[in-house]
């Protein structure tokens, strides 16, 4: 096939505007280590959803293509383009990517952390106005750099359960890590009822978990959370009563064992400490923002509290997300995650509703028209 010369993407040029649709170059030499793909599957998370509205920001950045959890068919690749555990990635291949990392820094060398490369980039980080142009989901071909974390995919693994893999999924995986597990027979509350939300009260209950309490809103996220494994939920709508009391009534008095922050809201710390369990772990996953409400330290030292933080996640949690799915795709309706697929023109459409809540997540397939 003909390799294209540029591509149509829909293009954030300020925060909370439509997206634009725009003709965008794509490179001219395909580099050794890189790879053109068509996308054909761009699944929407919190973070595209933050960047449009404004609340992740930094000068400079725009504008951009958003979307960081895709799919797509490989249709050119340079010399020596493998994925990341060796195999040869050819054209046709069906491949996901995740970040880019140096390999060289103090992160990525000593630490041994991909996480905390010092040059870690996101394709929704590539300014589209300079080269390589378009290395973002919402767009119709994207150029994958050498230093981004490929995979080639299973069949059985659909193409919106592996673009959630790209993030959300690993995200939540690396964060159950990080607490070392969840202890069979174990109290746990997730914090959130977005998709990284139900996608954690999931995995708790597959991990052996003998309790899960999903907190979050609104009423219709909560009983899918209930759907996907949740053994009660909070409604932080509701206000009848404080959600750290709620909680420890549904635990006995005692409080959860394992407490996972998805949600990121101000009061997510001190609630989170209050309904902790003596001896507890609180792991602090969606907390993006630059500030909360204050956390009282003698707390976490009368409870002897585990305190962790988590960051998104790294090429090892990307595959181990697409081999969970692979392993429990039976095990819950994943497909009820996500909204119907529409192209390029409605992505500012379903930003929006995600934005006001009005879909778990959104799906983006630059192939419809």
């Amino acid at each position: 096939m003909t390799i294209p010369t540029s591509t149509r993407a829909a293009v954030l040029t300020e925060h909370r505007a439509p997206l634009l649709l725009q003709e965008l170059p794509l490179p001219a030499t395909i580099e050794p280590g890189a790879a053109l793909v068509r996308i054909t599957c761009s699944t929407l998370c919190g973070t595209d959803i933050e960047i449009w509205e404004g609340k992740m920001t930094f000068p400079g950045m725009l504008p951009m293509v958003l979307g960081h959890e895709m799919v797509g068919e490989v249709v050119a690749v340079g010399e020596g383009t493998r994925d990341a555990i060796g195999r040869e990635i050819t054209v046709g291949a069906r491949i996901g990517w995740s970040e880019s990392t140096c390999g060289e820094c103090f992160g990525c060398t000593v630490l041994r952390q991909p996480v905390a490369c010092s040059r870690r980039g996101y394709g929704f980080l590539q300014r589209s106005d300079v080269p390589p142009f378009a290395t973002a989901g919402l767009s119709e071909y994207a150029y994958v750099v050498p230093g981004a974390a490929k995979l080639l995919l299973p069949d059985e693994v659909k193409d919106t359960w592996a673009s959630m893999a790209g993030c959300a999924a690993k995200t939540v995986l690396r964060a159950f890590e990080r607490a070392g597990g969840v202890r069979p027979g174990s109290r746990v509350v997730v914090q959130g009822s977005g998709a990284l939300g139900i996608f954690a009260t999931a995995v708790a209950r597959i991990s052996g978990a003998g309790k899960v309490i999903t907190v979050g809103a609104p009423a219709e996220r909560l009983a899918v959370a209930r759907r996907f494994g949740a053994d009660a939920v909070v409604d932080i709508a509701d206000g009848s009563e404080s959600t750290v009391n709620q909680v420890l009534e549904l635990t006995g008095g005692e409080g959860a064992d394992l407490v996972i922050d998805l949600a990121g809201a101000p009061s997510v710390g001190p609630e989170a400490i209050g309904m902790a369990a003596q001896q507890g772990t609180v792991v602090i996953v969606g907390s993006t923002g630059p500030t909360g409400d204050p956390i009282t330290l003698s707390a976490i030292m009368g409870k002897e509290l585990t305190l962790v933080g988590s960051l998104n996640g790294d090429v090892s949690d990307y595959y181990r997300a697409i081999e969970f799915f692979r392993a429990f795709a039976d095990r819950f309706a994943w497909d009820e995650l996500f909204s119907e697929p529409c192209g390029l023109a409605e992505a500012s459409d379903r930003i929006a509703d995600m934005s006001t809540l009005g879909e778990i997540k959104a799906v983006i397939d630059p192939r419809l028209p």
